[in-house]
């Protein structure tokens, strides 16, 4: 079925592959949709629910059928692999699916012999009853017969990346359309990204005989590609999809890095993008539709505009005798390369009974197809026309519904794409993503000229908007022909079964059912018949069933609407989403910069939210991790210590509504913190529990530096991501994570000032819950005036290449002065001595009123969770509240421990309380602890039992008030 002289092929380069383990020869350039058609191979699949014989239908992403699995070495086993865009390469093993035992003789093909038994919504009724059935019998053999393809069962160790891109101008899709915007942006000075999903860009102008300025349409393709790939501004992205839209100008893209080639243990298969542009300009194309028609599903029946792109783009004929089937006039295009091509064109059923019937094939105008033969390949067609009937042999039928613009990304951000009548299809709404232009054929524009004029126009739009001067250009001369079309959906008064969905196999009556049966919503419709689902996603049968879901419920297509495009536009392989996220990789390892410095003592490192922090420093002679943690509290009580809380979550935030936004997520108020100050929040969930607590300064009137816990960073990034997007997305705001990129460091103790004074010169006098800007030896770093320890305390912060290098200056100066280093253990010790609470005790079911901070809740304003913690039983005497205990003997205290009142039996129904964090205070020469006590705060004073029969401890307590050190807080204000 190859052809002389056709094609963009290399006729130099034969290229091997195996089909269902026999052997064929394509060449490069060619996909395996194009060699197998080469080749004389039309059945290439079965369909999902009735495993009907399936042919190659398109020549894009598109494509409902022929999904197969490509075989790699002895692990790795890709299913639903489109056969249309995988790129031929020498060995390529590929093997149908979803049949069993061999594609021509399918056993699950019996489903299609009782398909009357299997109607849309069969399952919702079918198995509903013996109830018993369910569980035994009807779910394991769904769960067996569901899915499409087939794993290896092994683990994918090949290689996945991820990676971020930055523009000024992204174009998306390479046709006439990208092009032109790509060269308008580029000529502006602008930073562009050009995407396109095919190997070789050039989009219709690949498959087309279109002329522009006087030239072959691909030639003029290649000068401006040329043009583009010499400019420095210019990021050329072929094989790269854009899967979706998202918040801020921010795109997914999946780039197909080794996919087209033998197995590369040097490459990765795929790398994941995240684009962000300032303009974005789509020129995603336009998907033809099919027309839906009895047994219009058979191998052989193709959409026309395939058809065209296998013969000029890949030299090979569809098929020997090709009929046309059509509702408008661009079709007809592709009856006319093929007879110069020497294929012959049994003839052009075209549906609109005032169409033109001057051809150089027989025309047939009024024309439906009543019905199709040939099981596992096309053989005839039976059509019904203005003259009468005819039964014309053909092995291709080429069809053509119209084309619908491709509105897929401008739906992504709850966009609803507007119908047009003229073009009888759905365009973009305007404005549906900010930022982005939708273009050319995906705007509704199908002629070239108007292609052109549309992508110049849009980038001299996203130029402009940049506040770039706009080039001056002369646009190319191309086609302008109107674009005529008469809407025809399917075969009235037919007997058979229409396919609308191929992939799911849902025909015009399993729409009409849905309708009959009060399904009549589109996305009720979409669920009950599963139209749209799986491999289609709306780009082949969408509308088709929307216009017969229309013409059941007696609605029009506007009114009947679309259902929902999500993201991914295409299949993205989870393994390239999470690339680097498998193995150490899904918990990665996180290093302090004074790591290597820490264990250089003789430090062992304790995992604290993937973070690695020491966890004491030991001395020679100390045996035992108490004595070298009991050391290090005293320390911090009598000179000063030296400790790394870089882990601390650092987030900054600025925008002239920054302030305002911290409002809503504090508890307390942000918004009268004076510059050079630090106030402590407490920040609740929106169920009114306490998510995180921690300090935020004020550096500037509209900049912010917050800081969380160490094991909250990533909740609070992300909670304060979802107040934004769900409740303030208008506000002037910007905040990132910039928890890597300072090193901090805590000095505290009562010669912290004296360390602090010998490390920097004219170290400014802050008052306590200050910050102020220093200069270390001309290096920018931070001061805060901020304690855990309840010392006089100090924060240093300086960005993360110093990190190391202070961290050793600082123990070494405070060693001088009888400190040091103090670890994790010594960390505990001294918050406890304090009060101050960590997520032991905001563990996730604590009130602020449980912990004592119900006045920081204030009564001026609202807040995130403030009404929610509010509500009947989240205040009350009957809360577990928190309180400090400590033992009436020498005794040992644990936590995880139940508290019990003296002489109540020790079981559920009687166990007050719970003991959150325990430890050895060297300061007061016994075991303190924090807990939650039922009415706790009104039994200070009282004895409790603490029973821990996991460790055998048994212990009588004094509830106390949770600080037992400097209660006044005069050491840290000192």
């Amino acid at each position: 079925m190859r052809l002389a002289g056709k094609g963009q092929i290399d006729r130099t380069k034969p290229v091997r592959f195996s089909f269902d383990g026999k052997d064929y020869t394509g060449f490069k350039g060619d996909t395996l949709a194009s060699a197998l058609l080469a080749n004389g191979v039309k059945l290439v699949g079965r369909s999902f629910k009735y495993h009907r014989p399936r042919g190659i239908l398109t020549a894009g992403s598109e494509e409902p059928n022929a999904m197969v699995e490509i075989l790699q070495g002895n692990h790795q086993q890709t299913p639903n692999t489109r056969a249309t865009v995988q790129e031929l390469y020498d060995g390529l093993k590929a093997r149908s699916q979803n049949r069993f035992p061999s594609l021509r003789f399918d056993v699950m093909s019996v489903n299609d012999m009782v398909s009357p038994f299997l109607s849309a919504g069969f399952y919702y009724k079918t198995f509903m009853w013996p109830r018993a059935f369910w569980e035994k019998l009807y779910e394991p053999v769904i769960r067996r017969a569901a899915g499409l393809g087939s794993l290896s069962g092994r683990d994918d160790d090949d290689a996945y990346e991820k990676a971020w891109a930055f523009c000024d101008v992204l174009v998306i899709g390479a046709g006439p359309t990208g092009l032109m915007a790509a060269l308008t942006a580029a000529q502006s000075g602008a930073d562009v990204i050009l995407a396109d999903e095919d190997t070789r860009m050039g989009g219709r102008l690949l498959s087309d005989t279109t002329r522009i300025d006087g030239q072959p349409g691909l030639d003029w393709a290649d000068a401006v590609l040329a043009e583009l790939s010499a400019m420095p501004n210019v990021r050329l992205m072929t094989r790269t999809t854009v899967t979706g839209a998202y918040d801020d100008g921010t795109f997914g893209a999946l780039e197909r890095v080794s996919l087209h080639r033998t197995p590369a243990p040097h490459l990765p298969r795929e790398c994941f993008w995240r684009i962000v542009a300032g303009q974005t300009v789509l020129a995603a194309g336009a998907l033809e539709r099919p027309v839906a028609f009895p047994d219009n599903d058979r191998p052989g029946i193709m959409m026309a505009g395939a058809v065209r792109a296998y013969l000029n783009r890949y030299g090979v004929a569809a098929g020997k005798r090709v009929t046309l089937i059509a509702n408008n006039d661009a079709a007809r295009a592709t009856a006319r390369d093929l007879m110069a091509a020497g294929v012959k064109v049994a003839a052009i059923l075209d549906t609109r009974p005032d169409a033109s019937a001057v051809e150089d094939c027989p025309v047939y105008l009024a024309a439906t197809i009543t019905g199709t033969r040939g099981r596992h390949g096309l053989t005839s067609v039976h059509v019904s026309h203005a003259g009468g009937t005819a039964e014309i042999e053909t092995d291709c039928l080429a069809m053509s519904g119209g084309w619908n613009p491709t509105v897929h990304l401008t739906c992504h951000m709850n966009g609803r794409p507007v119908w047009r009548d003229d073009i009888a299809a759905f365009v973009p709404a305007p404005n549906a993503v900010p930022r982005l232009a939708p273009a050319g054929a995906c705007n509704g524009a199908f002629s070239t000229a108007a292609c052109l004029r549309e992508g110049h126009a849009a980038a001299m739009a996203a130029v402009a908007a940049l506040g770039k001067a706009v080039p001056d250009m002369a646009l190319p001369q191309a086609e302008d022909a109107p674009y005529a079309i008469t809407p025809f959906w399917e075969t009235p008064d037919a007997t058979g079964r229409q396919w609308l969905d191929f992939a799911n196999d849902v025909t015009t009556k399993d729409v009409r059912l849905s309708a009959q049966e009060n399904f009549a919503s589109v996305e009720h419709m979409k669920r009950y018949t599963t139209q749209g689902m799986a491999p289609d996603q709306g780009k082949n049968s969408n509308v088709g069933a929307l216009a017969v879901l229309a013409d059941a419920t007696g609605r029009g297509i506007p009114q009947t609407g679309t259902t929902t495009y999500r993201p991914p536009y295409t299949p993205v392989s989870i393994a390239a989403m999470g690339a680097g996220g498998r193995a150490s990789g899904f918990a990665p390892q996180r290093f302090m910069t004074s790591d290597q410095a820490s264990r250089d003592r003789g430090a062992p490192m304790i995992e604290a939210g993937l973070w690695y922090r020491p966890g004491y420093f030991p001395k020679p002679g100390e045996t035992t991790w108490r004595e070298a943690c009991d050391r290090e509290v005293n320390m911090v009580r009598a000179s000063v210590g030296v400790a790394d809380v870089s882990t601390l979550g650092k987030i900054d935030i600025q925008g002239r509504d920054a302030a305002r936004f911290l409002d809503l997520v504090y508890t307390n108020t942000f918004s009268t913190l004076p510059v050079g100050r630090v106030r402590y929040g407490l920040m609740l969930r929106e169920d009114g529990h306490v998510l995180d607590d921690g300090t935020t300064a004020r550096l500037g009137e509209h900049h912010y530096l917050m800081t969380t816990t160490t094991a909250a960073a990533g909740l609070v990034m992300r909670h304060l991501d979802f107040v934004h997007q769900a409740f303030c997305a208008d506000w002037d705001l910007r905040f990132i994570s910039v928890t890597e990129t300072w090193a901090q460091f805590a000095i505290a103790g009562p010669q912290a000032r004296q360390l602090i004074d010998s490390l920097i010169d004219d170290a400014p006098d802050l008052p306590f819950m200050g910050v102020a800007p220093v200069s270390l030896g001309g290096i920018s770093a931070r001061l805060f005036r901020i304690s855990f320890s309840g010392e006089q305390g100090y924060e240093l912060a300086v960005p993360t290449r110093y990190g190391e290098a202070l961290f050793r200056d600082l123990v070494a100066r405070a060693e001088t002065m009888g400190g040091g280093p103090y670890g994790m253990e010594a960390l505990n010790v001294l918050r406890i001595e304090k009060g101050f609470i960590t997520h032991a005790e905001i563990h996730g079911r604590t009130t602020a009123f449980d912990i004592g901070m119900e006045k920081m809740v204030s009564a001026k304003k609202d807040c995130i969770g403030k009404a929610a913690a509010s509500r009947p039983g989240m205040v009350g005497a009957d809360r577990e509240q928190l309180v400090g205990l400590k033992p009436l003997s020498d005794a040992a205290l644990t936590a995880g421990a139940h508290l019990f009142t003296p002489g109540d039996a020790v079981k559920r129904e009687t166990d007050q309380g719970y003991v959150t964090s325990v430890g050895y205070s060297p300061t007061l020469n016994l075991w303190l602890g924090l807990g939650f006590l039922r009415n706790g705060r009104a039994r200070i004073g009282e004895r409790v039992r603490l029973v821990d029969h996991l460790r055998n401890v048994d212990v009588l307590c004094e509830v106390c008030d949770p600080v037992f050190h400097d209660k006044e807080g005069v050491k840290l204000r000192a």
